[in-house]
């Protein structure tokens, strides 16, 4: 807040009384032709906006200052809100020269990141989304709303699920209780806006008055919502941050859904991440959605969004949707007629919006108008399509007939953005409007009639009607005619030679004209406005229009996608088997330079003989890669899209889990191998039968021994956990191949390479077996290492891999064991029995190298504690 010193001015006086009720927004006050900020919120909007910051004395204090022309609030608004600002719009309530105090100001909006309406915030085809989490010992809430297309979200579940949905969803700001924020922050640390609120705002009681009183409902169980204790005080506690921000004309937000958790495939925000659905983290990284979204209109764009956020697991409703795609696939001429209409098309679910919350003008409605008109063909062409779910849409497709009439009865097709400037209402709707219009504009003609009546009526052939600014109009008559001037005409001035007069009728044309132009700026504004309140009885049918149309640009880009892509029709079954043929990763496939093949690979997996798939071989041989796009194709396949494969049969998997790659989160006080143990620990603690899991290079982050060990012992919690969960194990640990003579679900594969005489060439082909190689030396050649540092990596790995050979292991516990029957076997300690006995009781003849590995490795632990103690 600005200071406020004992002779502050009145305006900084009226300054701080309106800045005290907005505390935790930046406040820009109108002050003639600019908008100003003072104090704190100048310094942070000169930042941001890269503007003056000046000083100026106030009342003996000196206070910052930074402002900006009224007319750039379209552009310096974006610029504030997207850096996380709430900004408030304090405006002049009337007209400076109708008073002689200072003018009256208040705030006619708060724009937040997650309730802005405007466009210029606004992108086309991602939602905006105002988020609010509700803390409860049981189950945590959670609710989306998002006010530019009326669509409100809510669940519940634990911790995992919130922060999954949170990734999914993006909000732009997040409302959290006040008790809670030291809690969010150290989960989250700044990586959303958020604003923290009373807590009182966050009771079950509250929630249910406010979203009650919204709806008009009693109860909320027509929703389907009235279970969800938690989601439900989220979702009060969003709406009640509408009605704090300004936001009071809601009609379009008209029903509330449930996420419902049971209906879509499980992600957690790590799989998320690692898939690089949304995001990547290469400044110039290409994401799945990048690839795969041929969406035209805004709608289509968002949904498909959502639909890569909430992939289906009922396999009738994907079958749906795949029928669609087949159908436009090969009907090329209707795909083509879909998508010629469809780019006709305006946002028209916020436009909508906007006719709900009053935002709109009249351009933007001829809009609205003229995409409803862009609607009826594909209704058509949906209606009469041979495929049953095509069918419906066009069916459940509404041609809003009376709504575009009236639009265009009422609206000039050319009307302008601001009702304001005229032409708004067509010619011919308004008597009234069309009189004024006359007087204003066709006033010589009008003049010109009344002259020559007037000179026929009279007999004086040189009359003339002329205006001034002290008599306004009047008609003048040369002193030779005045004896012809009728009774009724009063004079009102003598000149030399004639004199002036005016008539009633000149009196009520001229109170007319004058006035003309003021009445039909009101007139125009008057009649848009009830157009637009009448408008909202067709807010309903307009969002179930856009939404319908949204699907059909989805699936028509799911077509566009396989033609142009060569994906096929996966089968989707109620098995748990995988069986892709010839797969491809949909995004690097699209990076590859122009003629190179992608190599594809075949992928089988199943709970009954081959549930675990051991991948080894080098780095940078596409390990990784394959995992990837196991896990994208059954995304796809389960958003009802067509898959980069010649063939693919997939059973409904319900959870994908990945660990791929390294997610450091040491900024959190975490290290790459306490992240990596987290994330795994995550999985195996929720594997269903139908999940899908991905693991890549477990293990790494820590010592040889521990890693293989703890390799080791996840791949076999999976082999022998009751769910069979199916899963791709990556690693560069030659020695997990030991465990498939083991373990009868656990099969061996390797990504072939070719062995030059100083190379190594990568064929990123899958192939049944182990690799014997990592090929790290390679790798290091290949980029540029120096050949000193090569030679002498050869040298240190010839006489480490001589070390550690199957006899040399075998040997050093022998050794061991010899040595631990000298040394400890009349001692008394408790730990060193247990080491002993642990030795004595080793089969050295039937230990693998890997098992031997690990049991040394389980000695040393013992021995260093016992020498720590």
């Amino acid at each position: 807040m600005a200071k406020s010193g004992k002779k502050a001015t009145p305006l900084m006086k009226q300054y701080n009384s309106i800045k005290a009720k907005y505390p935790d927004a930046l406040l820009l006050f109108r002050v003639g032709d600019f908008y100003e900020t003072f104090g704190e919120d100048a310094v942070r909007a000169a930042k941001i906006l890269g503007i003056v910051l000046t000083q100026r004395n106030n009342g003996g204090d000196r206070t910052e200052l930074a402002g900006f022309p009224h007319h750039s609030l379209h552009t310096y608004l974006p610029k504030l809100v997207k850096a996380g600002e709430r900004v408030a719009i304090c405006d002049q309530l009337e007209d400076p020269k109708q008073t002689k105090t200072i003018v009256k100001r208040g705030v006619t909006e708060l724009v937040t990141p997650g309730v802005a309406l405007n466009d210029d915030i606004l992108r086309s085809k991602s939602n905006n989304f105002l988020c609010a989490i509700h803390y409860d010992r049981k189950d945590m809430g959670i609710a989306f709303l998002d006010v530019s297309t009326g669509e409100f979200l809510t669940a519940q579940g634990d911790e995992e699920h919130i922060d999954k949905l949170l990734q999914n969803f993006n909000p732009s700001e997040v409302l959290i209780s006040k008790k809670h924020k030291k809690e969010f922050l150290e989960t989250y640390q700044r990586e959303y806006h958020s604003f923290f609120m009373e807590d009182w705002v966050f009771q079950e009681d509250y929630a249910h008055e406010t979203l009650n009183k919204h709806f008009h409902t009693s109860s909320l169980k027509g929703f389907g919502v009235d279970h969800l204790y938690s989601g439900i005080i989220a979702a009060g506690a969003a709406l009640h941050y509408l009605s704090e921000t300004q936001h009071n004309q809601l009609k379009h937000i008209n029903t509330i859904n449930r996420i419902a958790q049971e209906s879509y495939v499980w992600m957690d925000r790590f799989t998320i991440r690692n898939l690089e659905l949304y995001q990547t983290n290469e400044q110039q990284g290409v994401t799945l959605l990048d690839v795969v979204d041929k969406t035209i209109s805004p709608m289509g764009g968002r949904l498909m969004k959502r639909w890569m956020a909430l992939p289906l697991k009922n396999s009738e409703d994907i079958k749906k949707r795949q029928e669609v795609v087949g159908y436009l696939k090969s009907e090329e001429i209707t795909l083509e007629k879909i998508t010629h209409y469809i780019k006709q098309l305006s946002d028209v679910e916020r436009l909508i919006s906007k006719v709900a919350t009053g935002k709109i003008n009249p351009r933007e409605v001829i809009q609205l108008k003229n995409s409803l008109e862009a609607i009826i063909p594909l209704k058509q062409i949906a209606e009469n399509s041979k495929n049953p779910a095509l069918k419906t849409i066009g069916e459940r497709i509404n041609e809003c007939e009376a709504l575009r009439q009236r639009i265009k009865e009422i609206l000039n097709e050319e009307a302008p953005v601001n009702p304001s400037k005229g032409q708004v209402i067509a010619e011919g709707y308004s008597k009234e409007l069309d009189e004024l219009r006359s007087i204003a504009f066709s006033g010589k003609d009008y003049l010109d009639a009344m002259l020559d009546r007037e000179m026929k009526a009279t007999g004086i052939p040189s009359l003339k009607i002329s205006s001034n600014n002290v008599f306004g109009y009047y008609i003048e008559v040369r002193n030779t005619h005045k004896d012809k001037v009728p009774e009724g005409w009063i004079r009102k001035q003598t000149l030399v030679s004639a004199e002036r007069y005016i008539t009633e009728e000149l009196k009520e044309y001229e109170a007319k004209i004058l006035g003309a132009e003021e009445k039909i700026a009101a007139l125009e504004q008057q009649l848009f406005t009830q157009l637009v309140v009448w408008m909202h009885e067709y807010i309903n049918v307009v969002k179930q229009n856009a939404h319908l149309v949204a699907q059909m640009d989805c699936l028509a880009g799911f077509a566009i996608l396989a033609r142009e892509n060569n994906y096929s029709k996966p089968e989707i079954n109620e098995s748990c088997n995988l069986h892709i043929k010839d797969g491809r990763h949909p995004v690097i496939e699209k990076q590859l330079p122009p003629g190179e093949p992608y190599i594809a690979n075949d992928v089988v997996l199943n709970r009954d003989d081959q549930q675990i798939i051991m991948i080894t071989g080098p780095n940078m041989s596409g390990k990784s890669a394959i995992l990837r796009q196991t896990a994208l194709i059954v995304l796809l396949a389960q958003m009802g899209s067509f898959v980069p494969a010649a063939e693919a049969e997939i059973g409904i998997v319900d959870k994908i889990f990945t660990r791929v790659g390294a997610s450091d989160n040491i900024s959190m006080g975490e290290s790459t191998f306490m992240v990596e143990m987290n994330e795994t620990a995550s999985i195996l603690n929720n594997i269903s039968d139908r999940s899908l899991v991905l693991l890549d290079e477990i293990g790494r982050g820590t010592s040889t021994y521990d890693g293989i060990s703890i390799a080791w012992a996840i791949a076999e919690y999976l082999h022998e956990h009751p769910a069979k969960a199916k899963t791709l194990f990556a690693t560069h640990y030659h020695e997990l191949n030991e465990m498939s003579e083991t373990f009868e679900r656990i099969k061996n594969f390797n990504v072939s390479v070719k062995e030059l005489k100083d190379n190594v060439l990568f064929l990123r082909k899958l192939v049944a077996g182990g690799s014997e190689h990592s090929f790290g030396i390679h790798v290091a050649r290949m980029a540029g290492m120096p050949n000193q540092v090569i030679n002498r990596a050869n040298k240190i790995l010839a006489k480490l891999e001589k070390s550690h050979s199957s006899e040399e292991l075998t040997s050093k516990l022998q050794d061991a064991r010899d040595e631990m029957q000298l040394s400890f076997f009349n001692l008394d300690d408790p730990l060193l029995e247990e080491i002993k006995n642990e030795i004595l009781h080793t089969d050295i003849d039937t230990l693998t190298p890997v098992e031997a590995l690990m049991k040394l490795n389980e000695i040393k632990r013992m021995l260093v504690k016992k020498k720590q103690a």
